[in-house]
């Protein structure tokens, strides 16, 4: 890999991210790479303006933060192909992270990203774009969003919680509908975030596949779908008199769906890329220590299969 030019982009509002980033930027530099730095946040996204002003490639990105700072980078980088060194830094779980104890000695790490001494793991998105009428209407009516995790089809409202009723469509067919909080179009990566917390299954990120999953539906028969990668999902709102039904990328709130209006989401042409340094990169022992699992917390004086 060349170090060339690089974005270190950081967690808005943490001075320990933010200390780490002007480190890293400030030795970068002293091995005569541009550096382009910002914060990342709610109310902070540097992202267009690094692709915009970039005058030569960018070799890397290098995210300092929680998942919620990693996803916003995946958003905007994964079409550019810029692969992405995500550091838990500030961050809580730190399930697309690698940790700091990987990071410490960053001397290392930069001679180590010269020398291609490192992994890159592809990871698979979604695609969503709003549409007017059925699906035989391929014109959209909004920008193309992405997402790493999920898109949510769901109600957002100031003054109470609003049931949504939602027409579901797979590859042009009437599949079901669903009347509760809403519904949730999911990649493998995302198994573990929203989707999880709505029961839905644990897909491995090495997959390739497309898991919907209702929110708190009203009916006992609607159950979790796991999909092909080439399948197209079209969600319709239904009786919103409220005109409150929205998209959500990655937990964050996209745009409106009017009715009448269809979302049709699906695999992305692009793939989000990270940078792994972790010599042995086990999903499992992930799974094991994120989700605090029996296998981190209960340790048996004899394991006689293990021998």
């Amino acid at each position: 890999m060349d170090l060339k030019q690089v974005i270190i982009a950081y967690k808005a509002r943490d001075p320990q991210s933010k200390r780490w980033a002007e480190m890293c930027a400030k030795q970068l530099e002293s091995r005569q790479c541009q550096v382009l730095m910002g914060p990342s946040g709610p109310k902070d996204n540097p992202y267009p303006v690094f692709l915009a002003s970039a005058g030569q490639p960018i070799d890397m990105a290098l995210i300092l933060g929680g998942d919620g700072t990693v996803l916003t980078g995946a958003r905007h980088l994964a079409s550019a192909g810029i692969p992405i060194l995500a550091v838990n830094v500030g961050g809580h779980l730190g399930f697309l992270t690698e940790s700091p104890d990987e990071f410490k000695d960053t001397e290392k790490v930069w001679d180590r990203l010269l020398e291609d001494r490192y992994a890159i793991q592809r990871r698979m998105m979604l695609q969503a774009a709003v549409f007017e009428g059925n699906s035989t209407n391929l014109e959209p009516v909004s920008d193309r969003f992405f997402a790493l995790n999920e898109m949510c089809v769901k109600p957002a409202s100031a003054d109470r919680m609003i049931t949504s009723i939602l027409e579901m469509e797979i590859d042009g067919e009437v599949v079901d509908q669903y009347q509760g909080d809403g519904l949730i179009v999911s990649t493998p990566t995302g198994s573990t975030g929203y989707t999880v917390s709505a029961n839905g299954p644990i897909v491995h990120d090495g997959m390739e596949a497309i898991t919907i999953t209702p929110i708190c539906p009203m009916s006992l028969s609607s159950r979790p779908l796991i999909l092909p990668p080439g399948s197209v999902v079209s969600v319709w709102p239904l009786g919103d008199y409220d005109l409150s039904t929205k998209l959500w990328t990655d937990g964050v709130l996209t745009t409106s769906i009017w009715p009448g209006h269809r979302v049709d989401i699906r695999m992305a042409d692009s793939r989000a890329k990270f940078i792994i340094l972790r010599e042995n990169n086990s999903y499992y022992q992930t799974l094991r220590e994120k989700l605090l699992w029996a296998g981190t917390r209960i340790h048996y004086s004899s394991n006689n299969h293990a021998n």
